[in-house]
């Protein structure tokens, strides 16, 4: 029976990860970016081409602030969560903001870039503030033994959901009549509202049977959990000579994954900027989301065989390969080639380099630590999207932007293969048992 409900918490727990990808294919990187662009964008100028320019340059300095936000308010709510034992109830309580400015992206139309943006930031803030505790719950739902292949699991079924829906979405987008929907417009719209509603129904099953873990409150600890959250960041920054390893492999994460959150973010809008056709921009994506399926897989599996740390260093090989290439990427089949490469990589990257964090985090301060996790993804994703941006304005073409990525995968391997994960596993269990003592 103890299986089984372990089975069940697994299960409902990698769910979550089917409900919100919906937001990540659809809204992040597929049909809101090309729908920016040739609708909600196309009054940034007379020139159509300069117009697909310039809402480039938009959408990155969109990403940017929603990660800027994001990324300030990160570690005191983890900490504050671990203090209260509140990691579910925050899930549910940015979900729920995603989820409603999701659901209004439906009334965006021509030239509502600014009301795209806003909708955006805010659907954006409540898509990565609650994946901050719900990624903290991944140590307290799984087996140490079980953490990668758990991990690549979520992000496997992630693809699956995701591009499901995405189907679906594609589908309306290009036979909208077959549906009944006037248009390709009407129909991009309906697609930011079902999102909503998939994000909605299939978190169900997380919020049912994983359970809230217990707060840990420590000694000498405030009762009132937003004094308590900044004591217990005061005290990580006194203690943080402890977590060297953990230091070490959060600087190298910000680096690469500034270059892998470009890539997502921004690769659909490029592509809109050097005229590849909607229909191969979002089906390549497409293919992205169910090639990304088995290889998630293979990668919890390559996990066991190589290391975690060293698979990781492998998909960042990938990555060099693909940002070079995206200088020179100029037809259909060229993206279409390099969305297969990123579908190699792109699940087991993140899925991995999650699961080795986790290995590393004290599990009374899981939500604290994954906030700064956080953080530093959602610094990676104010710069990336904002260098993106700029060299765009600058230039008058992005290419020089997505070449720039390589100096990001080259030096986060680099820092990368000097984190000592086993010490950094063996501190973390070692401030576990510390905390257990000293709590009340």
């Amino acid at each position: 029976m103890e299986e089984k409900r372990y089975k069940r918490i697994i299960n409902a727990w990698c769910m979550y990860d089917w409900a919100n990808s919906a937001f990540a294919t659809t809204i992040m990187a597929t049909v809101l970016p090309t729908f920016y662009s040739s609708v909600a964008g196309i009054t940034l100028a007379v020139d159509p081409n300069q117009a697909r320019v310039l809402a480039s340059s938009y959408w990155g300095y969109t990403n940017t602030i929603a990660m800027l936000i994001v990324a300030f308010a990160a570690p005191v709510l983890g900490a504050i969560a671990d203090h209260s034992g509140a990691k579910k109830r925050f899930v549910g309580g940015f979900a729920t903001v995603g989820i409603l400015f999701t659901a209004l992206l439906v009334l965006v139309s021509t030239g509502n870039w600014l009301m795209a943006s806003a909708f955006y930031i805010l659907g954006r803030i409540g898509f990565s503030g609650a994946n901050i505790f719900y990624d903290s719950l991944l140590p307290h739902v799984a087996k140490p033994e079980d953490i990668d292949q758990v991990s690549t699991k979520g992000y496997a079924l992630g693809y699956l959901g995701g591009g499901l829906l995405l189907v679906i979405n594609l589908a309306w987008i290009m036979f909208p009549q077959v549906f009944g929907l006037p248009n390709a417009e009407v129909a991009s719209r309906l697609s930011f509202l079902s999102v909503a509603v998939w994000w909605a129904l299939f978190s169900i099953p997380f919020f049912r049977y994983v359970p809230e873990p217990p707060a840990t409150v420590m000694h000498g600890e405030s009762a009132n959990p937003v004094r308590a959250g900044f004591q217990r960041l005061g005290h990580t920054f006194r203690e943080v000579r402890q977590y060297k390893e953990l230091l070490k492999f959060l600087l190298a994460f910000w680096l690469y994954n500034d270059g892998i959150g470009t890539i997502i973010t921004m690769a659909a809008i490029f592509g809109a900027e050097i005229n590849i056709p909607s229909e191969h921009l979002i089906g390549a994506i497409l293919l992205v989301q169910f090639v990304g399926i088995p290889f998630s897989f293979a990668f919890g599996w390559l996990a066991r065989q190589l290391g975690t740390k060293r698979s990781i260093l492998l998909a960042l090989g990938v990555y060099s390969l693909i940002a070079v290439g995206g200088y020179f990427l100029h037809t259909a089949l060229h993206f279409w080639i390099l969305a297969f490469m990123v579908a190699m990589v792109q699940g087991g990257s993140q899925a991995l380099s999650r699961s080795l964090y986790g290995a590393m985090t004290p599990k009374a301060k899981t939500a604290e630590f994954f906030g700064f996790y956080d953080v530093s993804s959602k610094f990676a994703g104010i710069i990336g999207p904002l260098v993106f941006g700029l060299v765009g304005q600058l230039t008058g073409s992005s290419r020089l932007g997505i070449v720039s990525l390589v100096v990001f995968f080259i030096g986060g391997g680099l820092l990368l293969a000097w984190v000592d994960e086993k010490e950094g596993i063996r501190v973390a269990r070692a401030e576990d048992e510390a905390l257990a003592k000293a709590a009340v």
